[in-house]
């Protein structure tokens, strides 16, 4: 083989590496998001100890709860209410998330809850 021809073969080699290693850096948090729930994120609510993220899809509406740092088990909640309807509730002690919850909204408005240890955040009425 040419010195060359050996040149391109690593220097194609190294481009594959160095762009696989660049979208394993960046696709975990989409892949993630996307596992989590379906449709597009609508909404984000943070609080002091946490964020909920919010998320559409059709008549849908899906939320989950995560800490600002993960680690030890602690207390927390998702909560999504369509008006008229009760709450659809995952509480527990997690690392990671509370959730992801889903509910059949339609045209009504919700009302999204989360709590990680002692923070917590109410939506109100949102996306009516």
């Amino acid at each position: 083989m040419e010195m060359g021809a050996l040149r391109r073969r690593v220097a194609l080699g190294m481009a594959v590496l160095t762009a696989s290693g660049l979208l394993a850096l960046t696709a975990p948090g989409t892949a993630q998001a996307a596992a989590v729930c379906p449709g597009r994120e609508v909404a984000t609510l943070p609080f002091s100890t946490g964020t909920v993220h919010v998320f559409r899809r059709g008549d849908y509406v899906c939320a989950y709860t995560v800490p600002k740092s993960t680690g030890a088990k602690r207390t927390m909640s998702v909560s999504v209410q369509a008006r008229g309807s009760r709450p659809v509730v995952d509480k527990g002690r997690y690392t990671h998330r509370a959730g992801p919850v889903t509910v059949h909204a339609g045209h009504r408005c919700v009302r999204i809850k989360g709590v990680v240890a002692g923070g917590s955040v109410t939506s109100g009425w949102i996306l009516c």
